[in-house]
């Protein structure tokens, strides 16, 4: 498979990421207290193989050999999240200046390296304190973010451009609130509600406090989207492919553009917005870019005895899947791409996430060659690519993830990574994928040397 790599701008960010709870361990040094995946984690039951975050990648400690590791694929780009809880421990008040001081040693030792580093503040691991307290669907918590963005951007502004507010907050409010596998592991429909409200309400705070400590500050969100499908062409079923767009697109992408919560989306859900005068201002400020994580499409039916909103999932036969039993199908982002720039007039769009899980088997050699999750890469990047020449403004794209991590409720046996990791030993191996990428970026490197 080819990718137009001439359809790329000369300033294309090739980049992967990762986030703070899945890699950095050291849970509990340097002055960092709990997340609320800290707690999630260690509740039996909750995680697969009772599996926990506390040492993950342990990049807290060998940060450096993963900027070398990065050097060697070739990036130029880097997005990573700060952990709160290493930063502001209560979440809210005393600032811990030895968990700043980590993220100020890494945004350098990246530059050192010529790698941008794209910034993330909430990757969903909210301080206990604040959880403690109501945590998301309580306001303060989207005040109290505020401040951390602020702390962070003036400490890191300096030398970090481009940042993103929140990442997936439909995770955090429907899967952490509504289906309880995520943490904090609730299943209250109102309490998913409110917290949705305040994550987009923490993000145009958090916009606002990034803007005013970090002039020139490039800010956005990051957003998980699907392509939605109905199981069949009868009135229930294309309804129910209208609600699931609601519930996973519309009512995340509409707000932050100035277009309020979906009214037809209220009424699913049933649920009075803790709305003040001021607040859709906020939320809808316009965007300097927007972030795309893809990872599969949903064809679903109706259910109307189900949970809001009232659907089901229906499996596509002869449609090849990954690992994670996911749906492969690179047009999808494409579609999603096209959709963002033509229904949504985006600026500058981001693929901030995008990757596939496969089991992998270690040679004897100690290589490891990935080919299902290298053709998956290519096979998306090349709709990327096409939706570019399509007119997509597409600055970047972000492979999810540079290392096999802790994968949240499935913990370690879910492995995305362009690089393995021994968790016994830490010991690091770039993958068949990770050489994919590499030889990709060179090859549109050398492109851009022949265009100039």
């Amino acid at each position: 498979m080819t990718i137009d790599l001439a359809a790329l701008p000369h300033d294309f960010l090739w980049g992967t990421a990762t986030s703070a709870y899945q890699i950095e361990g050291a849970v509990a040094e340097d002055g960092r207290a709990p997340s609320i995946w800290d707690t999630f984690s260690h509740t039996p039951g909750r995680i697969d193989g009772d599996d926990h975050g506390d040492t993950a990648c342990d990049h807290y400690h060998r940060w450096r050999e993963d900027i070398g590791l990065m050097r060697q694929l070739g990036t130029n780009a880097y997005r990573l999240s700060v952990a709160w809880p290493r930063v502001m421990p209560g979440g809210d008040g005393e600032v811990n200046p030895k968990g700043l001081a980590f993220y100020d040693e890494l945004v350098d030792g990246l530059l050192e390296a010529g790698i941008t580093p794209s910034v993330t503040l909430y990757h969903w691991d909210l301080p206990q304190a604040l959880q403690d307290r109501g945590g998301w669907p309580e306001r303060a918590t989207a005040e109290h973010f505020a401040t951390y963005a602020a702390v962070v951007a003036e400490r890191l502004g300096d030398r970090v451009s481009h940042w993103a507010t929140l990442n997936e907050p439909l995770c955090s409010a429907w899967i952490g609130h509504l289906e309880g596998k995520m943490a904090p592991g609730w299943t209250d429909l109102t309490a998913a509600v409110r917290a949705s409200y305040h994550l987009l309400l923490a993000h145009g705070l958090g916009m606002r406090a990034i803007r005013a400590a970090a002039p020139g500050a490039q800010v956005g969100i990051v957003n998980n989207l699907s392509t939605i499908f109905a199981a069949s062409g009868s009135e229930e079923d294309v309804a129910a492919a209208r609600r699931m767009d609601g519930h996973t697109n519309r009512w995340w992408l509409d707000p932050v553009h100035g277009r309020g919560f979906p009214a037809d989306m209220r009424e699913v859900y049933g649920v009075d917005l803790p709305e003040q005068p001021g607040d859709l201002d906020l939320i809808g400020a316009p965007l300097d870019w927007l972030g795309l994580n893809y990872y599969f499409p949903q064809t679903v039916a109706a259910d109307p005895a189900g949970p809001a909103p009232h659907v089901r999932t229906v499996r596509r036969d002869g449609v090849p899947r990954t690992g994670m039993d996911w749906e492969v199908d690179a047009s999808g982002i494409e579609d999603l791409l096209l959709r963002l720039t033509d229904e949504y007039g985006a600026r500058r769009l981001y693929v901030t996430e995008n990757g596939s899980s496969y089991p992998d088997t270690v040679r004897p050699d100690g290589t490891v060659d990935d080919p299902e999750r290298a053709e998956y890469l290519t096979a998306h990047l090349a709709a990327c690519a096409s939706a570019a020449g399509k007119g997509v403004p597409l600055a970047g794209y972000f492979a999810w993830s540079l290392l096999d991590n802790f994968e949240w409720a499935y913990g370690y046996d879910k492995r995305f990574g362009l690089v393995h990791v021994d968790y016994r030993t830490q010991a690091r191996t770039i993958k068949g994928s990770g050489r994919r990428y590499a030889e990709i970026i060179r090859a549109a490197r050398e492109r851009g040397r022949e265009a100039a």
